[in-house]
């Protein structure tokens, strides 16, 4: 063991850590060496990922700690015990190399090892457990319209399907799955080795069975051992009214079939609402630019609102409306999925100034003009750009 790190380097905390520093430096460094983490380089994150647990594990223990304070990472000259400078079981050490999964939020550290630190108990996982297929994304482009009120429809997928030949089984009708030899039908090898921190016990998925716990002497012919068989997939989507571009809509058990009995998997469908010419949205408000003439402006005037589901509502702006006015039709915006209200219909009027008059037109504006106290309007680069 001669050249070992000081562990407090190991773990890049200083000798003062508190045991809450330490655990939090622990957590973070385990993650990142975990040698599932690192598939690409995972015999040097393996080395590094023990000597973190070394380094935890001592630190971690505080008659460990004090004894390490004391006589370094070498421990005490011709100190006593089975298990290592630090006596006993107690440098128990295991990681399971199947099924990483980032560690979700760490929890606590009993929930990252099976038995970790547990006195050479066994932390192998059963793979034999039924187990959950894997979940299926897909992305659904759909108009505004569609997801304004709402659609149904049907979309292929390719995905494994259970092989009604072996029934899922992937042996040959007539035979079955025989329990695995080496591994006792356990899917996983244990192996077990002393070092100066006692037993270091580390678990990987069986070589002879690739972690099934069973071996298929007869594969079937259709699926060739793998009990699933790739199958395109017809299937219904219910688009609710009001969804909303990036959301998502969950159907349960049509991703991929679980194994060992377990249920099938789920897909996800994101929406992606295409842009609208016309039309946008704001939470559950249609937002719309109406445009009006000057004369509708000024006088006032009804006007035939388009909304989305293609009907038209009748509104009326009051004279003197300003360009840029917003005006609101209660309850015709976007249904509210998870809720019972409705949003609103917004829209902002656009006042078009007219690029070409007739002569009677100008004549009449410029008298408009000169009782309103005006300049009249100058020729080509007058108020209404004339050309």
């Amino acid at each position: 063991m001669a050249g070992k790190k000081d562990y407090y380097e190991v773990l890049g905390v200083s000798k003062t850590a508190t045991d809450e520093e330490l655990k939090k430096a622990y957590r973070k460094l385990a993650k990142k060496y975990h040698p599932d983490a690192n598939p690409d380089n995972k015999k040097e994150a393996e080395m590094k990922f023990k000597e973190i647990n070394e380094a935890y594990e001592t630190l971690s223990d505080p008659q460990k700690r004090k004894m390490y304070d004391q006589f370094g990472p070498e421990g005490p000259s011709g100190f006593g015990g089975t298990g290592g400078p630090f006596g006993g079981q107690g440098g128990y050490y295991s990681y399971t190399t199947s099924g990483f999964d980032g560690f979700s939020d760490f929890g606590d550290l009993g929930d990252i090892f099976s038995s970790f630190f547990g006195g050479g108990r066994s932390s192998s996982r059963n793979n034999n457990r039924p187990r959950q297929g894997d979940d299926l994304k897909y992305n659904m482009d759909i108009s505004f319209e569609d997801s304004f009120l709402g659609v149904e429809r049907e979309i292929n997928i390719t995905r494994n399907e259970t092989c009604n030949t072996c029934n899922g089984t992937g042996a040959r009708p007539g035979t079955r799955p025989e329990k695995c030899s080496v591994c006792h039908g356990t899917g996983n090898v244990t192996q077990v080795q002393n070092t100066i921190l006692g037993q270091m016990q580390t678990t990987r998925p069986c070589s002879n069975c690739h972690g099934t716990g069973e071996v298929i002497k007869e594969p079937c012919d259709m699926c060739r051992g793998k009990g699933t068989v790739r199958k395109q997939a017809k299937i219904k989507v219910k688009i609710p009214a009001g969804i909303n571009d990036g959301q998502t809509i969950v159907l349960r058990g049509e991703g991929e079939p679980g194994s060992k009995g377990g249920p099938k998997g789920d897909l996800y469908i994101t929406m992606r609402v295409k842009k609208h010419s016309i039309y946008s949205r704001s939470g559950d408000n249609v937002i719309c630019d109406i445009p009006i003439t000057f004369t509708q402006a000024t006088l006032g005037a009804d006007l035939e609102i388009p909304l989305v589901d293609g009907t038209k509502e009748k509104y009326r702006i009051p004279e003197g409306t300003q360009p840029g006015t917003k005006f609101t039709i209660k309850n015709k915006g976007f249904k509210a999925i998870n809720g019972n209200y409705q949003g609103d219909f917004v829209f902002k009027v656009q006042v078009q100034v007219p690029k070409r008059l007739t002569s009677e037109q100008r004549e009449i504006l410029t008298r408009l003009a000169k009782t309103m106290n005006e300049q009249p309007p100058v020729r080509k680069k007058g108020l209404f750009n004339w050309d």
